[in-house]
């Protein structure tokens, strides 16, 4: 893919609040951060055994599994070691074992350089941030994940300074480096990039063997990219970052929306089955028998024909049947020791009441089988 368009990537236009929560969910949903070791190896840095420790509680103890880690040098040059080298490379695709952690340390120059006498830190800041803009921006033009960033900054030179370094903030910067000038190009590029990005810096300092001291800070970078509007034909605008945002998380949130849905569902079905139903019993056929109340709770049920003061009244002394509740449905279950009717007709096996107020039948058999109606209702199902 021609990825010019990332690698000449100049700083974007802000972005909304939705946009940097939903760049953050596509890293949250998909993992994996890149992970920036840069390494001053001027005599300023000296990685005694505090530094060591540290240097791996970060490497063993913070890195996770689908992590990319790249390891940058630096001093008055980027990679000044071994400068026909690509000082960025493909990094180190961290997978947790051990021959991961071993493959990052053996990148790291644990000793710093005699012959390396002066810190360009605004020359590292320009390259490492551009290039953290740069992987994002080449996702987003080849549909991948964008990812969290942070970069582990080992120098004593300070940081986020102002464009146009002084020898007063920093003696180290040469002589003839642009980042002297603050109105040079590269000053505000380098300036460019550290307001476009979203920075948190955190600092932890460590004393040499020398007695001197060196700060190992960390830099978070949330996930972000450039966003470039262009005016359109018609009024209309075209951008990057909603169709992107659109793309990557049509799916994810389809299926978030389901769960919730689905989740809002259940949790009215389950406080459904918590509710007693209350049920209003009436006899058309003895006007002169007060209507029964009665409560039903999920998996009871009410006998018809006992003389029980819990059960519903029916000519004779036996149980004609029972009304069940399982879950938000009604059931009538016939005992077969004495005729009961629903809808005109005899009710021979267990069947389902789809109305709210139902109508039974229990014939008298005292009474050459005259009808004996009771209507049931469901008062707050």
């Amino acid at each position: 893919m021609n990825t010019d368009a990332c690698l000449t990537l100049t700083p974007g236009e802000p972005l909304t609040y939705w946009q940097r929560a939903g760049l953050a969910l596509i890293s949250h949903l998909h993992g994996g951060r890149d992970v920036i070791l840069a390494i001053d190896l001027t005599g300023s840095v000296d990685f005694n055994e505090e530094g060591q420790t540290r240097l791996h509680q970060i490497i063993q103890d913070s890195l996770r599994s689908g992590d990319s880690v790249y390891v940058v040098p630096f001093a008055a040059e980027i990679n000044p070691l071994t400068p026909n080298q690509n000082s960025w490379g493909e990094g180190i695709k961290f997978q947790g074992k051990q021959e991961d952690i071993e493959a990052v340390f053996q990148k790291i120059p644990l000793e710093s350089n005699a012959n390396l006498r002066n810190t360009d830190i605004q020359k590292a800041e320009l390259f490492v941030y551009r290039k953290l803009a740069q992987l994002n921006q080449c996702r987003l033009l080849e549909n991948q994940p964008v990812k969290f960033q942070s970069v582990v900054w080992i120098t004593e030179a300070p940081l986020l300074t102002e464009s146009g370094i002084s020898s007063d903030t920093w003696i180290e910067t040469p002589a003839d480096s642009p980042f002297r000038q603050k109105q040079s190009p590269e000053s505000q590029e380098r300036q460019g990039w550290i307001q476009a990005l979203p920075l948190n810096q955190r600092s932890q300092t460590i004393t040499t063997n020398n007695i001197k001291n060196y700060q190992l800070t960390i830099v978070d970078v949330p996930p972000t990219i450039q966003e470039f509007c262009t005016p359109a034909p018609g009024g209309k605008e075209t951008c990057l970052v909603n169709a992107y945002l659109l793309q990557e998380l049509w799916l994810p949130v389809l299926v978030f929306g389901i769960f919730i849905l689905g989740s809002i569902w259940g949790i009215k079905y389950f406080l459904s089955l918590q509710k007693p139903w209350n049920l209003e019993v009436i006899f058309p056929s003895d006007e002169d028998r007060e209507k029964q109340k009665c409560v039903l709770k999920n998996q009871q049920r009410i006998p018809i024909g006992d003389e029980d003061l819990s059960s519903i009244y029916c000519p004779g002394g036996e149980i004609r049947g029972y009304l069940e509740r399982r879950g938000n449905y009604l059931y009538l279950n016939p005992t077969k020791q004495a005729p009961i009717y629903y809808r005109g007709k005899e009710t021979l096996q267990k069947i389902k009441l789809e109305q709210q107020t139902i109508k039974i039948n229990c014939p008298e058999q005292s009474k050459g089988d005259q009808d004996f109606d009771i209507v049931i209702s469901i008062i707050n199902k």
